[in-house]
């Protein structure tokens, strides 16, 4: 691999926060510097900087003589992370419905259809990365850059939560949520719109079982970035 073909620090974040968002990578696990080095082929201080960038979005945990681990919310990080969905997510709506153009509502319904391919062909990585980004895409419409930023945040916690407290066989978010939503914040129902991104909410949280986490496991580098 060439210079130019190695990821940059912000690369490298983001990789690990897309194997988050898939459930590769587990709460609980151990970032080894020397291993995360030799997978993407870059120097260990190029890993370092990439974990702090990490940290300060709350995914990653940095422990003196221990190293770096991706974070495991507690119940009551989870609960304010779903607190602080149901205070923003309104306002996602509401943006989105004043600031949103034609070609952004085109990307709504392309990301819809690869949804609805994903739930045809089963693919549960897909499935679970499409959910997550669904709600990325609408804050990245909403015209307010905090909020965006504090969901790009909140959306990979919430990822790490359903990891911890829920090993569900069907999809976090239920088939036609998305799609309704879509249509709401299309059609300007902006109340309709807000109940039932709110409703979706809950349907995520009231799915998590709160009484046990599951262990974390080793990391495949070679896996997650195959």
């Amino acid at each position: 691999m060439s210079e130019v073909d190695k990821p940059d620090v912000d690369k490298i974040a983001e990789l690990i926060t897309n194997a988050v968002m898939e459930h590769r990578l587990a709460p609980g696990s151990k970032l080894s510097e020397s291993r995360m080095a030799d997978a993407f082929k870059v120097s260990r201080t190029k890993i370092r900087q990439a974990l702090m960038v990490l940290a300060e979005n709350g995914l990653v945990q940095l422990f003196p003589n221990r190293g770096a681990f991706i974070t495991s919310p507690t119940v009551p990080e989870a609960l304010e992370v779903f607190s602080a969905r149901r205070l923003l997510e309104p306002e996602v709506v509401r943006g989105v419905i004043v600031h949103a153009k034609k070609a952004d509502f085109k990307l709504l319904h392309k990301h819809l259809e690869q949804e609805s391919e994903a739930r045809k062909s089963n693919s549960r990585r897909a499935i679970i990365r499409l959910s997550g980004d669904f709600h990325l895409l609408l804050a990245s419409m909403c015209g307010n850059r905090y909020i965006e930023k504090m969901m790009s945040e909140l959306c990979p916690l919430t990822c790490l939560i359903i990891a911890l407290y829920d090993i569900p066989q069907a999809p976090a978010c239920p088939e036609n949520d998305h799609a309704n939503i879509v249509k709401a914040i299309e059609q300007g129902e902006e109340s309709l719109a807000v109940e039932l991104m709110l409703h979706h909410l809950a349907h995520i949280e009231s799915a998590l079982h709160l009484d046990g986490a599951n262990d974390a496991n080793e990391v495949d580098w070679e896996k997650i970035l195959g």
